[in-house]
């Protein structure tokens, strides 16, 4: 009982926190809160001293931060979370409309995200469930690119291809069930590779577990072995699905600003712009909490499908020792990537050729030239150096972040639950109100929600790998808890984390585009990805080549990524068997009730 509520405590002080934090947003950044309200009014009306001062007495400026968040808190406690600087509408009914919107795309994305999963890892259920996995092969380039897409481009496409040039589902507004699907796919097409691959690099695991082996003995069908092998998968990938669920709902600002939606994280945004501090703080705290409903709903499912072997410490191990998988697929990707750099940085980036404006590729332009006529090569290979090695840098952040905060549990959780709640490009704002405005801006906001994802996943496997059966011997031997991180939990846990930063290292990129997209990341003449597929985003019907040349560089990032994630493994021995370095224990209690009653 202590331990939760300490946990209540503190995730209700990390809420207060960024609620109180950013209800400073415009004293922070040393600008007049006034002057903002007035251009996000009128525009067009002169700042002289009579209206500013009009404005502030409106709004109850020269009382001070302090007196208007208690102002604000007060309210809250009544239901009322006050009226927005902007329209002068009520707050709560505006927040809890968008938090609707974004709620139904959010569902309808998991959908999609669930059928691209499963397509993903329909190989390996196909293969483990007929006792073939043996010589699988670590795939993933098709996972890969589809999840190194970046949601505005394909929301932009599917917007322009789809919905205005075919006409088949509508592509702006937010009227109705036909106006979620483009949206939806923009969203669930990356989601789902990601999830796809996480389930896919457990499943081997969990086939080769003894319970697996016995069924398929037994004469059981494969169909019944393969679910319950994903049902025995799922508890450690629950975490990062609540994470999701949150990522979706209130990081969709891209995909929003394409579709005209109303949701929750393009309200967010564009209080954060007009620093309209009642809907930002209404809507942050909205997240907050769908955070900490989401993170208890998959917690809560998670011992449901594990049962009673988590709490008696019988679980078999999905990490145990195996030998990496030699494959010719990095260095194909790695050299292809390393050509296009090569052959593009002795190339001027900035040199400007108006008569070769939206030139189509060539000899003389590989790629292509954009509207300003300058070398897409070169923009491309000159933006990779920034683009990947920040990248990298962040993974790096993120990985080791992630692993230490990770290990505790107690600690980290609800702060992985209040930093996943803040969408990347609010975190952008909030680092200039801190940080100021500068190239480095993107990199700290993309490094201080990098590590979420990461640490949730390290929590979970940690949680599995504790209730082991080889652990439970070795602790009843008298190991000490140093030698058990040591020598059992750390070398089990540190490769699929490992992979799953490599996994997410084009999401990286991919954030520092969207941020470069949304006009907080880089600038022109930045040859930077995010910049490039930004400043190329309105020629895109005219001239394809603009955004496909850098949406193809970032592909190849991802397909990259993920098969060099494959080479990450547990050192170790591999047995004949795939799986079979397990003990011989009891299948987990939920998994051996359903198969005995399938007999």
């Amino acid at each position: 009982m202590r331990p939760h509520l300490a946990a209540l405590l503190w995730r209700t002080a990390l809420a207060a926190g960024l609620v109180c934090g950013i209800g400073l947003l415009p004293w922070l950044t040393h600008t007049d809160p006034a002057l903002t309200v007035l251009k996000a009014r009128s525009p067009e009306r002169d700042p002289t001293p009579e209206v500013l001062a009009d404005i502030r007495d409106q709004l109850g400026l020269d009382s001070g931060p302090s007196a208007l968040l208690a102002q604000w808190l007060g309210g809250l406690a009544h239901g009322d979370a006050g009226r927005s600087w902007i329209s002068g509408g009520e707050v709560m009914p505006a927040v809890l409309r968008a938090l609707g919107a974004s709620l139904l795309l959010m569902a309808v994305a998991l959908l999609v995200a669930a059928v691209v999963a499963a397509a993903v890892c329909a190989r390996t259920l196909h293969l483990g469930a007929r006792r073939r996995l043996k010589g699988r092969r670590a795939g993933g380039t098709g996972s890969a690119v589809l999840a190194a897409l970046p949601e505005f481009l394909v929301g932009s496409v599917l917007a322009t291809v789809v919905g205005v040039q075919l006409g088949w589902l509508p592509a702006l507004g937010w009227y109705g069930p036909q106006w979620t699907v483009l949206p939806a796919l923009a969203l669930g097409l990356p989601a789902g590779a990601v999830l796809g691959r996480l389930l896919d690099d457990l499943l081997p695991g969990a086939f080769g577990e003894q319970w697996a082996r016995a069924a398929a003995a037994r004469g059981l069908p494969g169909r019944r072995i393969a679910r319950q092998a994903v049902r025995r998968c799922l508890p450690a990938l629950l975490p990062n699905l609540g994470l999701f669920v949150v990522g979706l709902t209130g990081g969709s600002v891209a995909v929003e600003q394409i579709f005209d939606i109303p949701g929750i994280g393009r309200t967010t945004l564009q209080a954060a712009l007009a620093q309209d501090l009642p809907v930002l703080q209404a809507g942050t705290l909205a997240l907050v909490l769908l955070g900490a409903v989401a993170t208890g709903a998959c917690g809560l499912a998670a011992r449901l499908l594990v049962g009673p072997a988590l709490r008696d410490g019988a679980l078999p191990t999905l990490h145990g020792p195996a030998r990496s998988r030699r494959s010719v697929q990095p260095f194909v990707h790695g050299a292809v990537l390393a050509a296009v750099v090569a052959f593009g940085l002795p190339r001027d980036p900035l040199a400007l050729n108006t008569g070769e404006r939206l030139q189509a590729p060539s000899p003389a332009h590989p790629f292509g030239t954009d509207a300003l006529g300058r070398d897409l090569l070169a923009r491309v290979a000159h933006g990779a150096l920034d683009t990947l090695l920040l990248a990298l840098a962040i993974s790096v952040a993120a990985l080791c972040a992630g692993v230490l905060l990770g290990l505790l549990p107690r600690l980290s959780g609800p702060l992985v639950d209040t930093v996943n709640a803040v969408p990347a490009a609010l975190a952008a704002l909030l680092v200039t109100a801190v940080a100021g405005s500068g190239t480095t801006t993107p990199a700290l906001a993309v490094t201080a929600v990098a590590w979420a994802p990461l640490a949730a996943h390290t929590s979970a496997l940690l949680a599995q790998e504790r209730a082991t059966l080889h652990l439970t011997a070795t602790r009843s031997l008298g190991a000490s808890r140093r030698h058990l991180l040591r020598r059992h939990l750390l070398p089990a846990v540190l490769p699929p984390v490992t992979r799953h930063a490599l996994l997410r290292l084009p999401g990286i990129a991919l954030t520092l585009a969207s941020l470069g997209f949304l006009g907080l990341g880089a600038q022109p003449p930045s040859p930077e990805w995010g910049a490039l597929l930004a400043e190329n985003q309105p020629y895109a019907e005219r001239a394809p080549w603009t955004v496909l040349a850098p949406a193809a560089v970032l592909a190849l990032l991802g397909a990259l990524a993920v098969t060099a994630a494959g080479g990450v493994r547990r050192p170790g021995r591999q047995r004949r068997n795939h799986g079979s370095e397990a003990p011989p224990v009891a299948p987990p209690a939920a998994p051996a009730k359903e198969l005995a009653e399938t007999r």
